[in-house]
C-alpha cells in the first residue's frame, strides 16, 4: 500500500531529529536530502537496467542498510555515495555531506548509533509506489523539508529557499501558460535550491528548458538533486555554480549574454559586495546602461542583469525588497529610466515576514519587454494584508495566492487592493513607486458620534454602512431598529444578548442560508460521477485543481460570501485529509478502503505508548488504523444500533461516576462519614473504602461506606459493560472493513466523509458571515446604550452609596 504524503513527511522529519542539536539546520539538510536522494533513485531506478540513473553495485541504499551498526559506517557510507555519484556524473552534487565527520556526527559509538538510526528511518519507506502519474511526491517531500530547514536555519542561512506559495505566484504572473512551447526557456540567475524554476516549469505542460546559476556550491548541489527528484534529470546539466554578476555562465558563442524567454529570481536582498570582480562602468555585457546601482546595495544589479538576459519578447518576475520602489539617488535614477522605457508591467506588494532570510516586506516586479513602451501604466497590487500566521513567520494561504493571480492576470481594480496607475501619476510622484502613494489599503476608521454619546441613539450612518447586509435581509433592519425622536438616529429593538439568535431565527436568514448552500450542493452533484470514477493512475493535483476552480467560480456572485474563503475551506481540507485519500486511490484504487494496518505505538516522554492516527481503534489489544475510511463512518452506516446501545451504557457509567463524585463530596471533609477513605485527590477506591470500613466502629459510618462501595461496584460493572461492548463493536468493524464492497467504500468516502465534512464547513462559513453583522450591531447598541448624562448620574449615585457605606464603617473625610 502506498505511503501517505503526511506519513512520508513525518518520517522524513523524524530523520532530522537524529541530527538536530549536533549541527545547524543549514548543514544537516545536506545529510537528510542526500539519503532521501539515494533511497529514491535506488527504489525507482535500481531495478531497471535501462533507466537514466545507474545504481551501481555498492552504491545503492541496500548497501547502506548493510552498514547498520558497522564500526566504520560513516566512512563506508561516503564510499557508497561516491560510487553512485561517479556512475551518474553527480560527483560534487550528492557527496557534499561528509558522513564520517566526527565534529558533526559524534565519535565512535555515538556516530554509529546516529547513522544507524538515520538509515533505519529511510529503510522503512518504500518509495517505489509513490509516483502517481503527474505528481512528484518526492519532489513535494523535498519542498517540505526545504521549508522546514529554512525555518530552522534563521536569517543568515534561509536564502536557499523561496516559499512555495511565492514561487507559484511568480510562475503564474510571469506569462508561462499551458500553451507555452516546449522550445521556450526559463532562467533563474540566483536559483538557490531550484524550487522557483521548477514551479515555472510546472506551468508548461508541454515542458520547457530550465537554466539556473547559483553562487553557493552546496546549494547548487541541492538544486541538481531537486531536478532529479522532480523528474527533470536533463536540467541538472543546466545549473551552474558561480557568481552571476561577476561571472555569468550562460552566454552565446560570441560571448554575449544568452537571452531567455522568461526569467524569475529571488536574489539575496541588498547585497553589499555585488560589484566584486567587475567594474560596472566597463561591464562587457552592458547590463548597467540604465544606471549603476549603489556600491553597497545590489538589488538593482540583479534586476538589470535579468533585464539584459531576456529576449526582446521576454518576460520576468523578480522578488525584491520594498526599498527598490522608493529609495533615492542612484536607485531613483535607474527606476526613472525603467519606468520611462515601460519595462515594468506590474508591482505586487507582499506581506512582511514571508521570507526566511529576512523579515522585511518584499515585492514582485513583473517585467515585460515585449509590451514595453513609453508612458506605459503600471498595474499595482497591495497584498500586504492577506496572510496567516505560521509559527514565527507569515504565510500566504491558497486564497491569498489565487486572489493575487486572478487580480493581476485579469487586471481587476479593487478598492484598497489594486489599480492600474497611469504614467502621468507616477511622473507626478517623481517616479516613486511606493504602493501607499497609489493604493490606500488602510482600514476605515471607526468614528464615534459624540452627539450620540451625549444624547443616545444609534447613528443612521453606522447602520447604512451595513448596506450589503440589508440588501440580503431587507426586513431585518426594521426588526433590529426603530425610529428615534432625533433625526439621523435610531433606537435598538433587540437586547444585545438576543441579537445573534434573532438573526439566525429570522426568515430571511433561512432563505439566505439555503441560497448560499445551493452552489455547494450543485458542485457536489456536478462532481459526484467524476469522483465515483476515480481510479488507479489518476493525477491528484489535476483533480483538486479542477474541483477547486469550479467551486470558486460557483461562489463568484453569492452575496455576502467571499468566494476565496469558500475556496480556502476546500484547500484546507485537501491539505489535511483529502489529499492523502486521493493519492491512496491513485496508487491502490478503491481497494485502499479495505485496508486495515497495524499501528505501531510510539513512546512518549513518560515511556507510555501513544498513537497519533485519527482513525485508530483497538482489536485483541492491538491498535489498527483504517487510512481511507474512519471506523466511525462504518459504525454510523452499519452498526448504528450497537453504537446506540454503547452510548446508553456510557451514559449510565457517566451517571454513576457523577453520583459517586457527589456522594464523596457530600460525605467527606470535617466529620465526614467516609473521610478516612478519601485520598489527597478527593477520590476513593473500593480498597480504601473497605479498609476504612474494617477500621470503623461507627454504625452510620459503616453504612455510608457500604453505600459508597456499592456505587463503586456498580460503576466498575458499568465500565466493564462499556468496554466489552466497545471491544465487540471494534471487532465487528475490523472484520467488516476488509469486506466492504467498492460501492460501499465510494459511498462512505465521497458522501459520508468528503462531502459531509465540506458541507459542515461551508455551513459554518455562512454562519460566520452573519456573525459579523451580529457583532457589529451589538457593538453599536452597547456603544450608545447609555448617554453621558445617564452615566454621570449613575456615577454620582454610586459615589454617594460608597460614601454612605464608608461612613457606616467609620471612615469619612
Amino acid at each position: 500500500m502506498a505511503i501517505k504524503k503526511t506519513e512520508l513527511y513525518t518520517s522524513l522529519w523524524a530523520s532530522c531529529d537524529e541530527l538536530r542539536g549536533s549541527m545547524d539546520a543549514s548543514q544537516y539538510k545536506d545529510y537528510v536530502l542526500t539519503l532521501l536522494f539515494v533511497k529514491y533513485v535506488s527504489d525507482t531506478y535500481g531495478r531497471d537496467d535501462n533507466s537514466i540513473i545507474e545504481v551501481p553495485q555498492g552504491g545503492s541504499f541496500d548497501d547502506l542498510v548493510s552498514l547498520k551498526n558497522d564500526p566504520n559506517i560513516g566512512e563506508k557510507i561516503n564510499i557508497a555515495i561516491k560510487a553512485l555519484g561517479e556512475a551518474n556524473d553527480l560527483k560534487g552534487v550528492i557527496d557534499i555531506a561528509d558522513f564520517n565527520d566526527e565534529d558533526k556526527l559524534g565519535k565512535g559509538k555515538a556516530m554509529v548509533d546516529r547513522l544507524t538510526k538515520l538509515v533505519a528511518i529511510f529503510e522503512g519507506l518504500d518509495l517505489r509506489l509513490n509516483r502517481a502519474d503527474g505528481d512528484d511526491l518526492l519532489g513535494d517531500a523535498y519542498e517540505y523539508l526545504m521549508r522546514h530547514f529554512a525555518t530552522e536555519s534563521g536569517k543568515s542561512k534561509g536564502q536557499f529557499y523561496t516559499p512555495a506559495e511565492v514561487s507559484r505566484i511568480l510562475a503564474k504572473v510571469v506569462g508561462v501558460t499551458k500553451d507555452t512551447d516546449q522550445s521556450e526557456t526559463v532562467y533563474d540567475p540566483t536559483c538557490g535550491s531550484g524550487s522557483l524554476m521548477l514551479k515555472v516549469g510546472d506551468e508548461a505542460p508541454r515542458g520547457m528548458s530550465l537554466y539556473g546559476q547559483e553562487k553557493d556550491n552546496s546549494t547548487a548541489a541541492l538544486a541538481k538533486m531537486n531536478m532529479i527528484l522532480h523528474g527533470k534529470q536533463s536540467a541538472t546539466a543546466e545549473i551552474w555554480q558561480d557568481d552571476t554578476i561577476s561571472d555569468p555562465h550562460w552566454k552565446n558563442s560570441d560571448g554575449s549574454l544568452k537571452a531567455f524567454d522568461y526569467a524569475v529570481a529571488n536574489p539575496p536582498f541588498s547585497v553589499k559586495s555585488w560589484s566584486s570582480g567587475i567594474t560596472p562602468e566597463e561591464d562587457e555585457f552592458k547590463r548597467f546602461e540604465y544606471g549603476i546601482p549603489p556600491e553597497k546595495n545590489g538589488d538593482y544589479a540583479f534586476l538589470l542583469h535579468i533585464l539584459k538576459s531576456l529576449k526582446s519578447t521576454g518576460k520576468g518576475a523578480v522578488i525584491l525588497p520594498h526599498g527598490v520602489l522608493f529609495r533615492g539617488n542612484a536607485e531613483a535614477n535607474i527606476r526613472r529610466n525603467l519606468v520611462r522605457q515601460g519595462f515594468i508591467k506590474g508591482i505586487i506588494g507582499l506581506p512582511a515576514n514571508l521570507f526566511y532570510g529576512t523579515g522585511i516586506p518584499a515585492c514582485i516586479l513583473v517585467i515585460d519587454k515585449e509590451a514595453a513602451g513609453e508612458k506605459n501604466p503600471i498595474f499595482m497590487i497591495d497584498a500586504s494584508k492577506g496572510f496567516i500566521k505560521d509559527g514565527n513567520k507569515n504565510r500566504l494561504r491558497e486564497q491569498d495566492l489565487h486572489k493575487i493571480v486572478d487580480v493581476f492576470t485579469k487586471r481587476i481594480p479593487l478598492e484598497g487592493y489594486s489599480r492600474l496607475v497611469p504614467f502621468a501619476q507616477i511622473e507626478e510622484n517623481e517616479f516613486n513607486l511606493n504602493l501607499p502613494r497609489y493604493i490606500d489599503s488602510t482600514d476605515p476608521e471607526d468614528i464615534h458620534d459624540l452627539t450620540a454619546h451625549m444624547n443616545g441613539g444609534i447613528p443612521i450612518v453606522d447602520i447604512d454602512a451595513l448596506q450589503d447586509y440589508w440588501e440580503v435581509f431587507p426586513t431585518l433592519r426594521q426588526t433590529m431598529f426603530e425610529a428615534s425622536a432625533r433625526e439621523g438616529y435610531r433606537k435598538a429593538r433587540i437586547a444585545p444578548e438576543d441579537i445573534r439568535q434573532t438573526i439566525l431565527e429570522h426568515e430571511e436568514f433561512s432563505v439566505f442560508r439555503a441560497k448560499a448552500m445551493q452552489p455547494f450542493e450543485a458542485w457536489v452533484e456536478a462532481h459526484k460521477e467524476r469522483l465515483d470514477k476515480l481510479q488507479k493512475g489518476i493525477r491528484p493535483k489535476q483533480v483538486i485543481a479542477e474541483l477547486s476552480e469550479d467551486l470558486l467560480s460557483r461562489y463568484a456572485s453569492v452575496p455576502l460570501m467571499n468566494r476565496y474563503d469558500v475556496y480556502q475551506i476546500l484547500m484546507d481540507y485537501w491539505a489535511a485529509t483529502m489529499q492523502d485519500d486521493v493519492f491512496m486511490i491513485a496508487q491502490d484504487g478503491w481497494a485502499a478502503g479495505n485496508a486495515v494496518r497495524q499501528l505501531i505505538p510510539k513512546k512518549d516522554k513518560n515511556g507510555k505508548n501513544t498513537y497519533s492516527e485519527a482513525h485508530d481503534f483497538e482489536f485483541n489489544k492491538v491498535r489498527y488504523v483504517s487510512d481511507l475510511i474512519p471506523p466511525s463512518l462504518v459504525v454510523a452506516k452499519f452498526f448504528a444500533k450497537e453504537q446506540t446501545y454503547i452510548d446508553k451504557l456510557q451514559a449510565e457509567f457517566d451517571r454513576l461516576t457523577q453520583e459517586i463524585e457527589s456522594y464523596v463530596e457530600e460525605h467527606s471533609g470535617e466529620e465526614g462519614l467516609i473521610d478516612d477513605a478519601v485520598n489527597d485527590k478527593g477520590t476513593v477506591s473500593q480498597k480504601s473504602l473497605k479498609d476504612a470500613k474494617a477500621a470503623s466502629q461507627d454504625r452510620d459510618e459503616i453504612t455510608a461506606l457500604d453505600h459508597a462501595i456499592g456505587l463503586l461496584k456498580n460503576q466498575s460493572a458499568a465500565k466493564k459493560a462499556v468496554k466489552a461492548s466497545q471491544d465487540k463493536l471494534d471487532q465487528e468493524v475490523f472484520v467488516r472493513i476488509p469486506k466492504l464492497s467498492e460501492a460501499e467504500i465510494k459511498a462512505l468516502v465521497i458522501e459520508n466523509k468528503w462531502s459531509a465534512t465540506l458541507r459542515g464547513s461551508v455551513e459554518n462559513e455562512i454562519e460566520r458571515v452573519t456573525q459579523f453583522l451580529a457583532n457589529r450591531v451589538r457593538e453599536l447598541e452597547e456603544r450608545y446604550a447609555e448617554p453621558l448624562p445617564v452615566l454621570s448620574t449613575r456615577v454620582e449615585d454610586l459615589s454617594g452609596k460608597v460614601e454612605a457605606h464608608l461612613k457606616v464603617m467609620g471612615v469619612s473625610w
